[in-house]
C-alpha cells in the first residue's frame, strides 16, 4: 500500500476548510494532517508534523496577535529551504498578475483561484500532482502570468520583494530584525530596501510598502483593514 500525501491547510475561512475536507475526504490517498488559521501556526505545525503538501492562502494573518498578511513571498523560499520536498501550492481569491509571478518564483507548486470552480472540482487529482513535482495553475493564473504586460511594473528582485513582504507583515521591525529574519546583515537588508525604494520611485519604507500593495507586488490589505 503507498503511504499517504499529508496535507496541511492554511486558511482563516472554516467554510472554506469544509469544502476542502469535503472534496478530499472521496480521495483515500490524501491525509489532511493539519489545519491551521494564521503564518506562525503553519510553522508550528510544519515543525512538528511530516507534511508533503501545504494550501497557502495569500490573505490570511500573519499571527492570532498580528493581523498584518503573512509575508508568503519570505515565507516560501524559507519553508522550501527547511524542508524540500514540501510542495507548497497557493489557493486564493487574489489574481495579482505580479504577486502569481512573485510566488511562483519564490518557489510555489502551482496557484489555484478559488473561483476557478472546474480546478476546484479536480483538487484531489492536483493534490496528487504537486505531490509529484508537477506545476499547476488555475488557467487565468496562467493567463495573467503570461500575457503582455498593459503597464510598466517596477523589476523588483524576488529577495527585494521578500524584503518588502516581511517589512510590511512586521512593521514594528527595525532592520536589525529583518536581517535575522532573511539570514543575512542588516547592511544587506538596508541595500535591498534602497534598491526597492529606487526601483519604485519612492525614499522611505512606508511609501515602499504602500506602492508595491497598490502594485499588486506584494500581498494587499484586507478590506478590514481600511
Amino acid at each position: 500500500m503507498l503511504p499517504k500525501i499529508r496535507l496541511a491547510i492554511l486558511d482563516d475561512h472554516q467554510g472554506i476548510v469544509d469544502g476542502y475536507r469535503w472534496r478530499l475526504s472521496k480521495i483515500p490517498q490524501i491525509e489532511i494532517v493539519g489545519v491551521v488559521s494564521s503564518g506562525v501556526e503553519l510553522e508550528d505545525l510544519l515543525r512538528q508534523t511530516a507534511v508533503d503538501v501545504v494550501f497557502l492562502d495569500v490573505d490570511v494573518p500573519t499571527a492570532p496577535d498580528n493581523p498584518s498578511p503573512y509575508p508568503i513571498l519570505h515565507v516560501i523560499p524559507s519553508i522550501k529551504q527547511k524542508y524540500p520536498n514540501l510542495s507548497v501550492l497557493i489557493i486564493s481569491m487574489i489574481a495579482e498578475r505580479a504577486l502569481i509571478k512573485g510566488v511562483m518564483n519564490a518557489g510555489a507548486s502551482g496557484y489555484i483561484l478559488k473561483d476557478d470552480t472546474a480546478s476546484i472540482k479536480e483538487l484531489g487529482s492536483i493534490v496528487l500532482a504537486v505531490a509529484e513535482g508537477e506545476i499547476r495553475l488555475s488557467r487565468r493564473a496562467q493567463q495573467e502570468i503570461l500575457k503582455r504586460k498593459l503597464e510598466d511594473l517596477p523589476d523588483l528582485t524576488p529577495r527585494q520583494l521578500e524584503a518588502l513582504s516581511l517589512a510590511a507583515a512586521y512593521p514594528e521591525f527595525s532592520r536589525n530584525d529583518l536581517a535575522a529574519k532573511m539570514c543575512i546583515t542588516s547592511s544587506g537588508v538596508r541595500n535591498l530596501l534602497s534598491q526597492a525604494y529606487f526601483r519604485l520611485g519612492v525614499t522611505n519604507l512606508a511609501t515602499a510598502v504602500a506602492k508595491a500593495r497598490q502594485l499588486g507586488l506584494i500581498t494587499p490589505l484586507p478590506p478590514s483593514f481600511y
